[in-house]
């Protein structure tokens, strides 16, 4: 028997069926019967140049039997951030690769920051200014149906003003590339596109109260009419606690969609439950597309300004990875390095955590496995996001917020490890623009994900707390850096979280960042004093009853292109647990990979005789 206190994640899926008659393929496909959802990876080779001159477009580089012989190959996922003479790049580069299989959309996980694509030397679409979430393409009518496709991404990763992050100053590495995992996605032309699943449970009585929607796409030359249909078992048991055939009947027109919501209730006992596709639909239904998500069961509250995980009071702790960081790979990180970077997050007892942007796929199911607390959030850092504006945002940047942030619950709200959204980071919370940016953003999160909590990770609670955009968060997140950034002692830390606790009685307090960063030159590196600063003021954070959780910056040294230490792929700021190679010994972590040490060694002797 599980405890009240797991989440885990689950298997989920939902069925869909046609209720048209069969005459051949009842698609305009040779579907061959059920059609489930098949993927066919495009990670590998593909052929890579940086384009300088902008002239990539106006050449034909999106041409299928243009010659590469000025090409490289390279493996994608990729980022040409880490490739000896392209580190300090900012700016167009180009992919090219081709493929025989017969998909109906193709999927980047995440390019950053800018992609446009063709295929076969047509446009295939755009995804702008968001370099952190996933995108898909419907390319069926670009396709060659019985010869080699090809596909050409045109990729930016310059410095804009129009975007989240905003220009320069985001303390990260900018890595520009398809950096994350990109697949063909082969279904039916009517499909279900999405499915999102709040699984609430009523500890009181055993059961759980279940809301699903999904979002049908008819991409075919004729109006469909169908139905859904879906199970809830148990995960581990295999038992079915509840069973839906028959929903109403869809209808999707030509070339749009439709949504469908329903809400059930099933008993969970003490168990986690899941969605899994519905078993065989009837005799005179023709089974067409099956979708799984992953989902959980566990209520998160605030109750008496405390957090409560399925009825317990907790109080959670843990340590900010930055993704990205080893030099060998960075943004492009495989799977053994997410893997072992969280592996060493679980030895170090952490059980919450929070990140600058959004997330890779595969840590979200890291930490939906191992039990890790996680909030994501839309990249909008620091002050200088609304520097040299009038009284509102830049309409543009709040667009491109709102679309950063849609995408983002609309790929992730599903995953059980999500504990809350994050919508800004130090952005200065109470200046006009910066309130009314956050203000947006959270009325838009609690419009598409209700249940979840949202807050931002403030850094301008230090004076009149109360006129802080932190007011109309869920709960409150202080970036706190005394003894570091804020000068001071340990104990004006006790009277500052004291004034925030009496601003804001009712409401959790969350020490979204603290540590010690010796990236300025009155603030030598100790390693003695980052252990202080974090033993010091944990004790003050433990009297502090109303303090609910802590999160320490950060896990790793990291790379940054505003790093005041190391060069090229190892700009960095040291402020971690480990070093930018996961270790613990920084002898060697200024350094580049050894693939590269010979060529930085030798262009600092350069520069030492020039």
């Amino acid at each position: 028997m599980r405890s009240r206190r797991e989440f885990l994640a689950q298997a989920s899926g939902v069925a869909l069926a046609s209720t048209l008659p069969q005459v051949g393929s009842p698609l305009g496909r040779e579907t061959g019967g059920a059609c489930f959802n098949h993927e066919v990876s495009l990670e590998g080779e593909w052929w890579f140049r940086t384009d300088p001159a902008g002239s990539g477009e106006t050449c034909g580089w999106y041409q299928p039997q243009l010659a590469t012989a000025d090409w490289v190959r390279v493996a994608v996922p990729h980022t040409w951030q880490i490739m000896p003479g392209t580190e300090e790049y900012y700016g167009t580069a180009w992919y090219r690769r081709t493929f025989e299989t017969r998909p109906e959309r193709i999927e980047f996980e995440a390019v950053f920051h800018s992609a446009t694509v063709w295929v076969n030397g047509k446009p295939a679409g755009q995804h702008i200014g968001k370099g952190y979430t996933a995108f898909a393409l419907d390319i069926t009518p670009l396709l060659h149906w019985k010869a080699p496709n090809a596909v050409a991404v045109k990729v930016d990763n310059a410095f804009s003003d129009s975007m989240l992050p905003r220009d320069k100053p985001s303390d990260w590495a900018h890595d520009g590339g398809i950096y994350r995992p990109v697949r063909l996605l082969i279904t039916p032309p009517v499909f279900i596109e999405r499915i999102a699943v709040d699984a609430i449970p009523d500890l009181s009585a055993d059961t759980a109260k279940f809301e699903m929607s999904a979002a049908v796409r008819n991409t075919s030359g004729t109006d469909w009419r169908g139905e859904l249909a879906y199970l809830v078992i148990e995960d581990e048991s295999g038992k079915i606690v509840s069973e839906k055939h028959g929903v109403p009947p869809l209808n999707a027109e030509v070339g749009r969609g439709v949504h469908y919501r329903d809400t059930g209730r099933y008993i969970v006992a003490t168990q986690a439950v899941a969605f899994r596709p519905s078993q065989p639909v009837p005799a005179d239904r023709h089974s067409v597309h099956e979708l799984s998500t992953s989902l959980g069961v566990r209520t998160i509250e605030i109750t008496n300004g405390g957090f409560y995980l399925n009825g317990e009071r907790v109080r959670l702790m843990g340590v900010e990875r930055m993704a990205g960081s080893n030099p060998e790979f960075g943004m492009a990180e495989p799977e053994a390095w997410i893997k072992h970077d969280h592996n060493d997050l679980k030895d170090l007892n952490c059980v919450f955590t929070r990140v600058h942007w959004q997330q890779d796929r595969r840590t979200l199911d890291y930490c939906d496995r191992d039990g890790i607390f996680f909030q994501s959030e839309v990249p909008t850092w620091g002050p200088d996001t609304f520097k040299s504006m009038g009284p509102d945002p830049l309409p543009e940047l709040m667009h491109n917020g709102l679309e950063q942030l849609r995408e983002m619950i609309e790929r992730d709200r599903n995953h059980p490890c999500i504990f809350s959204w994050g919508l800004c980071n130090e952005i200065g919370g109470q200046n006009p623009r910066g309130f009314e940016f956050a203000k947006r953003m959270y009325e838009e999160a609690k419009r598409i994900d209700p249940h979840r909590l949202c807050s931002f990770a403030s850094n301008s609670l230090q004076q009149n707390p109360g006129k802080d955009v932190s007011q109309i968060m869920d709960f409150i997140e202080w970036n706190e850096y005394y003894q570091t950034w804020y000068g001071g002692t340990k104990e004006d830390l006790r009277r500052n979280l004291d004034a925030i606790h009496r601003a804001f009685p009712d409401k959790p307090i969350v020490i979204s960042e603290y540590g010690y960063c010796a990236c300025t030159p009155d603030r030598p590196e100790d390693d003695s004093k980052r252990v202080d600063v974090l033993v010091g003021h944990d004790r003050v954070f433990r009297d502090a009853d109303y303090v609910a959780g802590l999160i320490f910056f950060d896990y790793n040294d990291y790379r940054t292109h505003v790093g005041d230490k190391g060069v090229r792929a190892c700009k960095q700021r040291v402020h971690g647990v480990v070093d930018v190679f996961g270790s613990r010994d920084r002898g060697s972590s200024m350094e580049e990979p050894a693939s590269q040490q010979s060529i930085y060694r030798l262009q600092s002797i350069d520069n030492q005789f020039s």
